[in-house]
């Protein structure tokens, strides 16, 4: 059984130490390759330089997330088009727009999403997407562009049913995570997920951060791996009423044609 694990800061300072081991224990338990999340632009570049060493087993995005859209710069744009150029690089973001905490001006969000989702249409790739309480927005501005965006993947969906019959219908696919493991805000994905056509599906963990609550043996640092996507495949394929190994090799597929790995 192989899963693909589409989302992992692996550059985050959390795994400095022991990078490596979280990749090899990520293989030993089937999960390869790993996709690691550009979220901004020093980000992007540590992404991509890492990546380039293990090809084939490592790939990285390229973008700002909306926190970090606030440094945006006059070369931001550029770095971003040269790393879309390295074989290693396989889709424009993680970018989007959040409400929840406006950490950059929602009116700077909005403009350099629209530049990365320009970007993503020039160069073919297709986005990797944050979304965070501004649905209205954000799907507002994705569906000028919809004739023209190779594909998109609404990362770590948490929203509500009407958002994501909205996102299906713009031909999005769905990134699941630990948060449907989480008795307290993920109840309701429960329900949800089994909506999302099983040909648009797909897995991550974003770790370091949503560590499963239902896993048995956490933690003790509260850091999340890639080799617990394994749980969360688990969690999706009893709730879906599907074989593990099957929904492995769904999902597997489904990446496997969104990123062209």
């Amino acid at each position: 059984m192989k899963i693909i694990d589409i989302g992992i800061n692996l550059i985050h300072r959390s795994f400095n130490e022991d990078r490596e081991r979280v990749m090899e224990a990520a293989m030993e338990a089937g999960v390869s390759p790993l996709i690691i999340t550009g979220t901004s632009e020093r980000a992007s570049i540590q992404a991509a330089k890492y990546a380039s060493r293990y090809p084939g087993k490592l790939y990285s995005t390229a973008g700002v997330h909306p926190h970090d859209v606030k440094s945006w710069t006059p070369d931001t744009l550029k770095t971003l088009e040269e790393l879309a150029k390295k074989e290693c690089v396989v889709a424009i973001g993680e970018c989007g727009l959040d409400y929840n905490r406006d950490f950059s001006p929602r009116d700077v969000q909005r403009k350099y999403f629209e530049t990365q989702i320009e970007l993503a249409c020039k160069t073919g790739l297709p986005l990797f997407l944050h979304e965070r309480d501004a649905f209205d927005d954000f799907y507002t501005i994705l569906e000028r562009y919809k004739d023209d965006i190779k594909n998109m993947v609404v990362h770590c969906f948490t929203g509500k049913r009407n958002e994501l019959e909205k996102y299906i219908e713009l031909g999005c696919y769905i990134g699941i995570t630990g948060w449907i493991c989480d008795e307290r805000r993920g109840q309701h994905l429960i329900d949800l997920v089994k909506i999302i056509p099983q040909d648009k599906l797909m897995i991550e963990t974003d770790a370091p951060f949503l560590l499963p609550r239902n896993l048995e043996d956490k933690p003790r640092d509260g850091r999340n791996e890639p080799k617990f996507l394994v749980h969360i495949l688990d969690e999706l394929a009893y709730h879906l009423n599907i074989g593990m190994e099957d929904l492995a090799d769904i999902t597997y597929k489904n990446t496997e044609r969104f990123f062209d790995i």
